[in-house]
C-alpha cells in the first residue's frame, strides 16, 4: 500500500510503500529525486527518464521526494550523474556519516520521520535552490514551450540546457515531456477522457498521448491505468 503526506521540508512529499503483492512495482517518471529508506540501507533515486520497474521487491520502503531541481543542492551532486539510478548514499557521502544517520533512523521510534529530519537537516547550510528553477519548473508545466521559457527568464537555450542537466538531471525538453506525462495522468485518473486529456495536458491529439505513455511508462495507457499500485 502506497500513502504520502506533505514533508517539512518545502515543496517536498514523505511517502511509504508496502507491496501488497508480488510482481513488479513501476516508479514513473516525476522530474524528481528521492531519498529512500530500505532494509537499513539509504539510497538516492536519480531522476528517471522511463518508468523504473521493481520486480518481486516484498520489504517496506519510505522516501522523500524533492521539489524538482532542489535534490542536487541538497545532496552534492549534480542530477545527471544519477540520471535512470538507484545508489547508496554512501557512495556519495563519507561512509561513517551514513552509518551514523542508519543507525539513528533505526533506533528512531517512527523512522520514516527520522528519515524525514535527516532530509531537513540536509537543506541546513546547503547553498538554496538555483531561484530561477521554480520558474522553469511552473513554465513548462503550464505548457510553455521551451524557446518561450529561456526568453521569458532571459535565459539563452544552452544555458537552460546546462541548468537543467545539474538540476533535473535531464534537458528542458525533456522536462516538459515528463510534467505533461504526469498532468495527463492526474486528467485520466480524475475520469477524464483520453481525447479530452490529450487536449488538457498538451498534446498533439491522443496518438500523441498514447506514444508518449508507451515510451515514458513502458506501459500502454488503458494497461498503465489498471496497475497503479506502482
Amino acid at each position: 500500500m502506497y500513502a504520502e503526506r506533505v514533508s517539512r521540508l518545502q515543496g517536498a512529499v514523505v511517502w511509504t510503500n508496502t507491496p501488497d503483492a508480488p510482481g513488479a512495482g513501476r516508479v514513473l517518471p516525476d522530474g524528481c529525486m528521492d531519498l529512500l529508506w530500505n532494509d537499513g540501507r539509504l539510497l538516492v533515486a536519480g531522476p528517471d527518464t522511463r518508468a523504473y520497474v521493481t520486480e518481486g521487491e516484498r520489504s517496506s520502503w519510505a522516501g522523500v521526494r524533492f521539489f524538482p531541481g532542489t535534490a542536487p543542492g541538497f545532496l552534492g551532486v549534480p542530477a545527471h550523474e544519477l540520471r535512470d539510478l538507484r545508489v547508496d548514499l554512501a557512495d556519495l557521502w563519507p561512509v561513517s556519516e551514513v552509518r551514523r544517520l542508519c543507525g539513528r533512523i533505526e533506533a528512531a521510534d517512527d523512522p520514516v520521520s527520522a528519515l524525514e529530519d535527516v532530509a531537513v537537516e540536509c537543506a541546513v547550510g546547503a547553498e538554496p535552490p538555483d531561484p530561477v528553477l521554480r520558474g522553469v519548473v511552473a513554465a513548462l508545466d503550464s505548457g510553455r514551450p521551451v524557446a518561450a521559457t529561456a526568453d521569458e527568464l532571459g535565459l539563452g537555450a544552452r544555458q537552460l540546457h546546462r541548468r537543467c542537466l545539474t538540476a533535473f538531471g535531464y534537458g528542458p525538453k525533456t522536462l516538459a515531456r515528463i510534467l505533461r506525462l504526469q498532468r495527463a495522468l492526474v486528467l485520466v485518473r480524475g475520469g477524464i477522457g483520453f481525447a479530452d486529456t490529450a487536449v488538457r495536458a498538451g498534446f498533439a491529439d491522443q496518438a500523441h498521448l498514447a506514444r508518449d505513455v508507451k515510451e515514458l511508462a513502458g506501459l500502454p495507457l488503458g494497461e498503465l491505468l489498471g496497475r497503479r499500485g506502482g
